[in-house]
Parts: structure tokens; sequence; C-alpha cells
């Protein structure tokens, strides 16, 4: 049950960094209310979850050598493959994919830190 809650907990979050992103980054676009910045942030997070490691996984000598920076890149990719994959989201450029993709990676990293899926106190496994 905790499980649970984590999770819808941790998806509210990114639906509304998704909101946010879409207020401050001139060329994001998010159409619908609140039901579309839901259904985006579980798209986002399945194909983080999917692609996004496939992408870190093939890109890591690339990632190593920029120190770390063609992550935003990867980012930025995953947010345009999500703006693909949903009528709801529409992203005008490579720039505001990559500065949204940085904000959204930004918020679904805050909300995995403060709704953690996995119980961090293992004392307590119920």
């Amino acid at each position: 049950m905790r499980f649970l809650i984590r999770l819808a907990l941790r998806l509210v979050l990114v639906a509304v960094v998704f909101g946010l992103v879409a207020h401050v980054v001139p060329g994001i676009h998010v159409h619908g209310g609140f039901p579309s910045y839901l259904w985006l942030a579980v798209l986002f997070t399945v194909v983080n979850f999917v692609v996004g490691h496939i992408l870190r996984l093939l890109s890591l000598p690339i990632i190593v050598l920029t120190l770390g920076l063609f992550l935003l890149v990867i980012n930025a990719v995953l947010l345009a493959l999500t703006a693909w994959l949903s009528s709801d989201l529409s992203v005008d450029s490579f720039g505001a994919a990559l500065l949204g993709g940085f904000l959204v990676a930004a918020g679904a990293w805050l909300a995995e830190l403060l709704f953690p899926l996995r119980s961090r106190d293992r004392h307590h496994s119920h």
C-alpha cells in the first residue's frame, strides 16, 4: 500500500512539474488540464525507464567525455519522444526540448528523492 501511495505522490509531483515547465518554457505546450499533466507524467516516467536506460547505456562513452553534459541531450530526446507519443504535449524546438527536458528530469529526480518507491528503512519491512 505504501508503494502505491509513494508512486501516486511521485506522479502528481511530476505532473505539477510538467505544468510549471509548460508555463515557463517558451515552445512547450500542454493541451488539456490536470489529467493531461498526469498522463504526461506517467508517459514520461515509462519512456524514461525504458528508453532512457538504453540511451544512457549506449551513450556512456559520450557522457563520460562530456562530463555528463550529454545527459541534457538525452533528456531532450526523452521529452521529444514523450511529445511524439502524446497529442497532449508539443515541443516547438530543440532548445525548448533541451531546457524542458532538463527541468522535467530534475523534477522527476526530486520526486524520486521525496517519494522513493523502495523503503530506505530496512528495519520496518512489512
